[in-house]
């Protein structure tokens, strides 16, 4: 069983995040080990860039304690400037709020995504497509708390799902169904599909679909 994350690593230049989503571990992370006075408030660490200057090529999931949206213009600048300094690593990108971004990148090696938990929020891969013009995209259904339905995934390179993990009180659980018609749609489309280690025990573990774009090259 793989675990994403020894796999991409991340790499957080910017801590914190407005949103304030009930299951999220980054906030009660950063308020543990004060890691920022204010989680409300992203702050960027520039000197984090040099870490992309890494001789063996790397995956990296860059947001994984904020959320793109709330990145300033200036930090997205310096960020994807040096991405395209560095196209032996593969940089990803998630967000819930694609309607507020307006970016546009012709490098290969960065990935922008958006979260999708449920089927009201489906909407949003058409806007992180409308709104991003990049040459990758990717979705994350995670947590998966409803059956998302059929969905456009036209354009899509990769899709993760995840359950919902940690003690937090009135999570809901994964069915087995969701996960297994979300991992259909994108097979069939020819889209590699990754299902995190938190879905064994919710699907047998010879059913778990463990698969990365080749792009990454893992």
């Amino acid at each position: 069983m793989i675990k994403i994350k020894d796999k991409i690593k991340n790499l957080n230049v910017v801590i914190g995040c407005p949103i304030g989503c009930r299951y999220c571990y980054a906030r009660n992370n950063c308020r543990r080990f004060h890691i920022t006075d204010d989680f409300n408030k992203p702050e960027f660490f520039e000197n984090k860039l040099r870490l992309f200057e890494s001789r063996q090529p790397k995956v990296f999931l860059l947001t994984g304690m904020s959320d793109l949206a709330y990145w300033k213009g200036e930090w997205i600048k310096k960020v994807l400037a040096k991405a395209a300094e560095t196209p032996q690593n593969t940089y990803l990108f998630l967000t819930k709020r694609p309607e507020m971004l307006d970016i546009q990148t012709p490098s290969e090696n960065v990935w922008f995504g958006v979260t999708v938990t449920c089927a009201a929020e489906r909407g949003r891969i058409a806007a992180l497509k409308s709104n991003v013009r990049a040459k990758h995209y990717h979705v994350t259904f995670e947590p998966l708390s409803d059956e998302v339905g059929q969905t456009d995934l036209s354009g899509i390179g990769w899709v993760v799902i995840g359950t919902e993990t940690g003690s937090c009180r009135g999570k809901t659980p994964t069915q087995k169904s969701w996960a297994e018609g979300l991992a259909e749609q994108a097979l069939s489309a020819g889209i590699p599909v990754f299902m995190k280690e938190d879905l064994c025990g919710i699907l047998p573990e010879s059913q778990m679909i463990q698969q990365f774009p080749k792009e990454f090259g893992l």
